[in-house]
């Protein structure tokens, strides 16, 4: 076939015309790095920016909401640890798969049918690395799958794994390189052996020693360690945590490429207990110890907002700031001896069905997309966080994927059309007790909203009464600190809120 000079043309101006669309293509999705630092155990009043009588300065967190937008009725999935995390990186109720929290040496709460987050923005090339708290387990090398030793603490006496029960030098496989994490860097869980550092699916050095139940070398600052015991790596120091690990933060994003986008999940274990603030400190809060370590974790989000700016990335990195429940049970004393009220205003702490067991602070900065400090009083989840990410980066979700998971893309956005914005969500910490949101509308399912126990002396210091009725309904709009029942008044909308949380049971328990 003889083939002319204008074919040759054509074919080179097709050619030419086929790789500009397919480059303008490939340009035209929105791929911002993504940045999400995830405090433990912060509660909605720790931040400055939020609670006009906080003894706790928070600049870094505060910028941060002054540059973006802050969420006033954003809340985590359950008032406890793992089933949030699950929860936010799946897209889905916790519940549907489990209540509880990954104990030591826990199998993992993820399935390999999971649909995770950063699974899909991997898929979409991003970069992706989870450093920090992982605590959503691993499957363990076990040598004895019984433990060999036992412990007595809290009362009771506990199987405890040894050093020799474990093969510490084999990989670990089902933790975040198995979900989607191209790296990770982390402790597992400051409070639960084995107290080592993980790198990626291989501790940097194996345990060899053994830790006694809140025995360590330094006394923490303020209640007591919360430790497990367990296998340690000898000289084990838990106040060289949160600065190793900020360290590791920084000089991953240094490590990165303005050609490629990036997914970092930065799970830092403060203020969870031990409440162990560094030296330098100490006194920078009135809020105690505990204040000192909400100093220091907004200290961190700084440095990870320099590394973004010091590298040229802050302009396209789309970063969130929240927590994965409320505050611990320390807060009833501290706002009797320091007048902070880490909960803020809300009923309840961590664990509880109460607004201050779940109601989180939530902050999302996006240059050139957020007007800079805008506040959303829109009701969000972080369920919702994998389908708004998912939305910005235009990935499709598939059909397993992100099945509670509503974006609030238009919120953040500024656009007019909120006609799919989140009406309703489901709070829950143990089995068959929930918190059902719909609108203004708060039901719990039980006579009190309380997990754990709120001392009485708090509760007269705030007036709190407990109630007498099968359940418990609020107006969140005139009553935010749920001190007015309305159960007995509104019986149609108690009927209406329960057919909704059947209809969400019904659709079914994840396998």
């Amino acid at each position: 076939m003889k083939i002319t000079t204008t074919c040759i043309v054509a074919i080179f101006i097709l050619h030419l015309y086929n790789s500009t669309y397919a480059q303008k293509n490939s340009q035209s999705k929105t791929r911002p790095n993504i940045v999400i630092i995830y405090a433990d155990d912060m509660g909605y009043g720790d931040l400055n920016c939020q609670n006009p009588n906080s003894k706790i300065p928070t600049p870094n967190i505060d910028q941060l909401a002054t540059e973006g937008m802050r969420f006033t009725d954003a809340h985590s999935s359950s008032a406890i640890c793992s089933p949030s995390r699950f929860a936010m990186l799946t897209g889905q109720y916790h519940w549907r798969r489990t209540h509880g929290i990954v104990k030591s040496f826990g199998d993992p709460l993820f399935k390999d049918t999971d649909v995770t987050l950063p699974q899909l923005l991997k898929s979409e090339g991003y970069e992706t690395a989870a450093i920090g708290k992982w605590h959503l387990g691993w499957n363990w090398n076990f040598i004895n799958k019984e433990p060999s030793g036992e412990r007595t603490y809290w009362g009771r006496t506990h199987k405890t794994y040894l050093v020799e029960d474990i093969n510490w030098e084999a990989p670990l496989k089902g933790g975040p390189l198995d979900r989607g994490f191209d790296y990770y860097f982390g402790d597992g869980t400051i409070n639960f052996p084995p107290y080592a550092w993980v790198e990626n699916d291989k501790f940097v050095k194996a345990p060899n020693d053994f830790f006694e139940f809140n025995q360590f070398e330094r006394e923490a600052k303020e209640i007591d360690w919360d430790s497990r015991p367990g296998p340690k790596v000898a000289g084990w120091n838990p106040y060289t945590v949160l600065p190793t690990l900020t360290k590791k933060t920084v000089a991953w994003i240094d490590e990165q490429k303005k050609d490629k986008p990036f997914f970092l999940y930065l799970a830092l274990p403060s203020p969870h207990a031990p409440i162990i603030p560094n030296d330098e400190f100490d006194g920078t809060s009135q809020a105690g110890a505990y204040g000192d370590f909400v100093v220091q974790t907004d200290w961190v989000a700084g440095q990870v907002l320099k590394a973004l700016k010091r590298n040229g990335f802050d302009e396209n990195t789309l970063v969130i700031f929240s927590s994965d429940n409320g505050p611990e049970k320390f807060a009833y004393e501290r706002a009797e001896k320091f007048d902070h009220y880490s909960m803020g205003d809300f009923r309840g702490l961590k664990r509880d069905l109460w607004e201050g067991g779940h109601h989180i602070p939530f902050v999302i900065k996006w240059p050139n997309h957020i007007n800079p400090g805008t506040v959303s009083d829109d009701l969000i989840s972080q369920i919702d966080v994998m389908a708004t990410l998912l939305d910005i980066t235009e990935t499709k979700i598939p059909e397993k994927g992100a099945i509670d998971s509503q974006s609030f893309l238009p919120i953040i956005t500024g656009e007019s059309n909120h006609k799919h914005k989140r009406t309703a969500t489901i709070h829950n910490t143990n089995p068959g007790r929930y918190a059902v949101r719909m609108g203004k509308w708060l039901y719990i399912n039980y006579t009190t909203g309380s997990v754990g126990r709120m001392p009485e002396s708090f509760k007269k210091l705030r007036g709190y009464t407990d109630f007498t009725t099968e359940g418990l309904l609020f107006d969140l709009e005139k009553d935010p600190e749920q001190r007015i029942n309305l159960f007995e008044t509104y019986p149609e909308k108690i009927k209406e809120m329960e057919a909704y949380l059947q209809q969400e049971l019904d659709r079914g328990y994840l396998n």
